[in-house]
């Protein structure tokens, strides 16, 4: 299957720049990024990410991103009960969000204080590691990945977690001269047409840059999403030779708005990582198109929970218990439609 070669391949293979070169990190209180000037430095981001993370092991994508105990400092003394694997909600904080109020949940029901430990990656990444055994179970974004690995038998369950939502976002300036009464073929159109135009005659950078777009080319959940419509509208602009507007740039999201904001150029990005970006960064692009609720908004983005067919034997109550409680109205449900960065509220609860 594809994601058990995938999985393998992790072995030897990792995105660049995705983490920082030390074994463990301590985090302060607020899982954001510091942005002093977004027109200064790439290093001008800081990570002061995921509180409470006990420790930090990044030397392989297999090791676990950051570590949670819930506010229990014994917990280490069980160590890790729940492997989570997941991309931009894990860089939210919905992750630790989650992971701190579960843990708490079990040691009232009397379950001995134990860690959940999250995995970074995106839709594909996750799915691969959860196939492997390498996490217990994978949030992730794609519901086609998602049919086949359970078709597969290497997840025996699916549930709706949350809501999250795609954003169109592009520079003030709007080179594409993109529309609000736009849809989002229209506006990826105009993006392709204007590109191309700027190509064989480059615009004068004092009046406006020139129409580029920025894809993380990563095979996620939101390269996945552009690339489907891109194809709507019968483009491919990633195939050779590719087109000279279209960035590749495969980084995780909020390192891919960074380089949009930087850059002056479009891209497609989730609600989640938008709303809990730096003012600085959001001050200087626009949202042009928003997903809906929608169930037929192409800009919908579901986000599914799988759980593995090689849960440990010692974790699979725990486990079971995740999956029941992420749907559960007083439980993951309840903490998902309260998450909030920057006063704003992330996510939509499962309908």
């Amino acid at each position: 299957m594809f994601f058990n070669l995938l999985a393998r391949l992790f072995r030897t293979a990792e995105k660049p720049s995705h983490h920082v070169q030390s074994s463990k990190i301590q985090y302060s209180s607020v899982d954001s990024l510091g942005f002093d000037d977004v027109k200064g430095e790439f290093n001008s981001f800081r990570r002061d990410a995921l509180p409470q993370a006990t420790s930090l092991s990044i030397a392989s994508p297999t090791d676990p991103y950051a570590i949670y105990n819930g506010g229990y400092d014994d917990a280490k003394d069980r160590g890790i009960c729940l492997r989570i694997a997941n991309g931009g909600a894990g860089q939210t904080g919905l992750i630790r969000a989650w992971a701190d109020a579960f843990i708490q949940y079990m040691v009232h029901r009397g379950v001995e204080p134990f860690e959940v430990a999250w995995y970074l990656g995106d839709t594909t990444e996750s799915l691969a590691l959860l196939a492997s055994g390498a996490v217990d179970v994978a949030l992730t974004y794609n519901a086609a990945a998602e049919t086949q690995l359970l078709n597969s038998g290497d997840a025996i369950e699916r549930i709706y977690a949350f809501r999250d939502h795609f954003l169109l976002v592009g520079p003030i300036s709007n080179p594409a001269q993109l529309d609000d009464s736009d849809d989002i073929l229209t506006m990826f159109s105009k993006i392709v047409a204007c590109g191309n135009a700027d190509v064989a005659k480059p615009p004068d950078p004092d009046i406006h840059p020139a129409t580029r777009f920025l894809s993380r080319f990563d095979k996620s959940a939101t390269n996945i999403k552009e690339s489907q419509i891109f194809t709507t509208i019968g483009q491919v602009p990633w195939a050779l030779d590719y087109s000279k507007w279209y960035h590749q740039y495969p980084q995780f999201p909020r390192e891919a708005l960074q380089a949009a904001a930087l850059l002056s150029e479009y891209t497609l990005t989730d609600q989640g990582s938008w709303l809990c970006a730096p003012k600085a960064l959001t001050r200087s692009l626009k949202a042009f198109k928003v997903g809906s609720n929608d169930p037929s908004d192409p800009l919908l983005n579901p986000a599914h929970l799988l759980c593995s067919n090689k849960v440990p034997p010692a974790h699979e109550n725990i486990c079971r218990a995740f999956m029941t409680w992420v749907k559960a109205p007083d439980g993951g449900q309840r903490v998902t439609e309260t998450f909030s960065q920057n006063g704003h509220i992330l996510y939509s609860k499962a309908p």
